[in-house]
């Protein structure tokens, strides 16, 4: 019998080039109006107890084609659970070719990483919401008319902004919003109660809902790259980045976080502000020291592996950090998550999952607890 794969749905991407019994060659679509693919997300029907064997080719073009060596798809055939399935890449074989091997019990989800629907960011939203303290609004629309969620609360001073997705393909960044609003809307919880009093909160958990629902790697429903554009948002090209930046204009800014995830290095790790015209030394301690508590805090994060810092005056202010760091002063920062495993403390089940998305947020957010008691 011959199998059939779809992706007409919620962040759906494949184009299916063939099909031969349980044999498949496929090619991520690229996102619209751009040369960018590495996101993938679609179906498997018909293939119940027989392995499947997945080629996707043509990667060496691929926006990171060092993501692909040594890393492998999740999968999930209840569509709670992602776990890691055999994979493999030849850099040689049609132009690049990762091949999946699985044999499903039942219909079978495959994808870059465990997606994060736009229903259940509805959910989160609403559930938020609910919450004793929590008001949301709607900061502007995207492209395609969806809403550009933030949800606030908090009693205190400092300015705090925490925001994600601003490149839709990276679904863990969602998953970590999700861990970071558990912890800061538990009344139970020490950190969130001593955070709310500290700070006044502003989380958005999901900068490009259009690229999300598109199945997009990087970029919003015409092609922009959200993270390049807050020197000069626009209302045609990046009203997502515009409503946001000027929400923050309202409110400044003395701590951000925007939160992504990386096709190719197999860490956590963070990436500052190094670069910028206005850089200084007290600043600059501000987010050396935040790093460090939140080395001491989790086995998952360390600081051996980044992207290289940018030399002094060279920042690209287009992107959020650099941007937010030059004009507000603020203590700002890219949290990066992998694709991949953390080869730290690798998984052989699930490598980077949902689950330890989650957990981070919480270990965020309890060394930035730490990190104001110190500042006084």
């Amino acid at each position: 019998m011959t199998i059939h794969i779809d992706a007409a749905f919620d962040s759906g991407n494949i184009e299916v080039l063939s099909i031969d019994g349980a044999t498949a060659t496929l090619a991520i679509r690229k996102d619209h109006q751009s040369d960018f693919f590495q996101w993938f997300h679609f179906r498997v029907s018909g293939a119940e107890g027989r392995q499947l064997v997945l080629r996707i080719i043509g990667l060496a073009a691929s926006a990171y084609p060092g993501g692909w060596p040594g890393y492998r798809a999740v999968v999930s055939e209840d569509r709670e659970f992602w776990g890691r399935t055999d994979t493999s890449y030849d850099a040689a074989e049609d132009g690049g070719t990762l091949t999946i091997r699985h044999t499903p019990s039942g219909p079978a989800s495959f994808a870059y990483f465990a997606p994060y629907s736009l229903e259940r960011h509805a959910d989160l939203v609403a559930q938020t919401a609910q919450c004793e303290g929590v008001s949301h609004r709607v900061l502007g629309q995207s492209l395609d008319g969806r809403p550009i969620d933030c949800l606030e609360f908090g009693e205190g001073p400092k300015q705090v902004w925490l925001y994600a997705r601003q490149h839709p393909g990276e679904s863990m960044a969602e998953w970590w919003m999700e861990g970071a609003l558990d912890l800061l809307t538990d009344p139970a919880d020490p950190h969130g109660r001593a955070l709310r009093q500290r700070c006044t909160f502003h989380v958005v958990p999901n900068m490009n809902p259009d690229g999300s629902v598109r199945g997009h790697l990087r970029t919003n429903a015409v092609g922009v790259n959200l993270n390049r554009e807050w020197a000069e948002p626009s209302a045609d090209r990046s009203p997502e980045v515009l409503c946001v930046l000027e929400a923050m204009k309202e409110s400044g800014v003395d701590f951000a976080m925007d939160v992504h995830g990386d096709e190719a290095i197999p860490h956590v790790f963070l990436a500052g502000f190094e670069g910028i015209p206005g850089w200084n030394e007290a600043q600059g301690e501000g987010y050396r020291r935040y790093r460090a508590i939140l080395e001491r805090r989790t086995p998952d994060f360390q600081t051996r592996r980044g992207y290289p810092e940018a030399r002094p005056g060279t920042a690209n202010l287009a992107m959020s950090t650099n941007q937010l760091a030059e004009r507000f002063g603020a203590v700002a920062m890219t949290l990066e998550m992998p694709f991949k495993d953390n080869d730290d403390l690798p998984c052989a089940a699930q490598g980077w999952s949902p689950e330890r998305s989650k957990l981070l947020a919480r270990d965020c957010l309890a060394a930035l607890h730490e990190w104001l008691v110190e500042r006084g």
